[in-house]
């Protein structure tokens, strides 16, 4: 029999943030959480995502041993702005036991139902800088950090309990050497005198702070076209701005200004720090933060992880200017293999704006929508 618990105290929490621990321990390839963080985010007190949005905690239980976990959502910018009356979950994981995950997804229908929504969609997080997608390619890739990993029994469970394909992402990787700067060295410099524009470089995270709430609505300018898209609010961008900022490194992160000082473009790519955080085993004490800083430092392996270019300035070679501006970085740092975050498999403008580096779609996630 299984019996499904909501999570409701801070040891039962922290029992749902590790669970994971235990069911991919033997995997070479799933990169744990730092469980801080993932604590964190789930603290109604401290993530501001939860003015604007509701969360359900559950954890299942087979023989009196955890065998699975989900979180329930309501974004209600979503609901009652957007007028999309979805009931969203994720962090969804368990044993392979078709009771196991067929309890836990009834859970979510419940509230969906008791919402008057109308449809379920998972795994997704809370808006568009969470985690998204079951994998169902890839499954010998290692994972990234801003990504979940899975087993290939996942996939099975969605489809036997009636779930259909909603959305469909690619995750491509391609070597540097690939990247010819013969196609952006003479181009940059002529979109920028054209359009008057100029890169903006960091040493210091200290010189980004001051950019980055117009980074998060050039952000929101961005992405606002995409189905999916749930914009940032003001506090969470300061939410945001403390929490990642400071852990990227800062010559990672690029701007492009117009003759105004105001920006038309950015984009943020991070080191990996897949096997530091393997190392780190989810605690930055005692040897995480040695494990991390050391990536931070020394990675070979660059991840793209947001791009945006305001609509007036999109077709118009500004990426010429940051790819430039990347390959100069990569050169100095010795960076080998780049890889992107996951983008949706229908969106033909990204495709086209890597095309030039040969890159291999090397995973392959979806997201899994079914009616209420």
């Amino acid at each position: 029999m299984i019996l499904v618990k909501e999570v409701v105290s801070k040891s039962d929490l922290k029992k749902f943030v590790t669970f994971p621990f235990s069911l991919y321990k033997d995997s070479p390839y799933w990169v744990p959480p730092l469980i801080r963080d993932e604590m964190e985010t789930f603290d109604r007190k401290k993530n501001p995502v939860f003015e604007h949005a509701e969360a359900w905690f559950f954890l299942a239980y087979k023989n009196g041993k955890i065998a699975g976990r989900v979180v329930a959502m309501i974004n209600w910018i979503e609901v009652n702005e957007q007028k999309i009356r979805k009931m969203r979950f994720g962090w969804f994981d368990f044993i392979d036991d078709p009771e196991v995950s067929e309890a836990l997804l009834d859970k979510v229908a419940e509230l969906g139902k008791a919402h008057n929504l109308e449809y379920m969609e998972g795994p997704v997080g809370f808006s568009n800088l969470d985690k998204v997608g079951v994998l169902v390619e890839g499954f010998d890739h290692i994972g990234t950090m801003v990504t979940w990993y899975n087993h290939p029994y996942y996939q099975s469970h969605y489809e036997r309990l009636g779930f259909v394909k909603e959305k469909g992402y690619d995750e491509s990787k391609f070597p540097r050497s690939n990247v010819d700067p013969a196609l952006f060295k003479r181009v940059h410099q002529l979109i920028k005198k054209r359009y008057g524009l100029r890169e903006m470089n960091f040493k210091k995270t200290s010189e980004i702070l001051p950019w980055v709430d117009k980074m998060f609505d050039l952000f929101n300018d961005t992405y606002a076209r995409l189905s999916s898209f749930v914009p940032v609010t003001p506090v969470q961008k300061a939410y945001f701005k403390k929490k990642y900022i400071g852990f990227i490194n800062p010559e990672y992160i690029k701007f492009i200004v117009d003759s105004s000082d105001q920006i038309v473009a950015f984009a943020i790519v991070m080191p990996s720090f897949s096997e530091a955080l393997q190392k780190a085993r989810g605690k930055l004490f005692p040897f995480g933060w040695y494990h991390l800083l050391k990536a931070r430092k020394n990675s070979k392996d660059a991840i793209f992880y947001l791009i945006g270019i305001l609509p007036e300035y999109q077709n118009k070679g500004v990426t010429s200017i940051i790819f430039n501006e990347y390959h100069d970085t990569f050169e100095e740092k010795g960076v080998e293999m780049c890889y992107r975050t996951p983008e949706l498999e229908d969106n033909i403008p990204i495709k086209q704006l890597w095309k030039h580096f040969n890159p291999e779609v090397y995973k392959k996630r979806r997201t899994y929508k079914k009616a209420l």
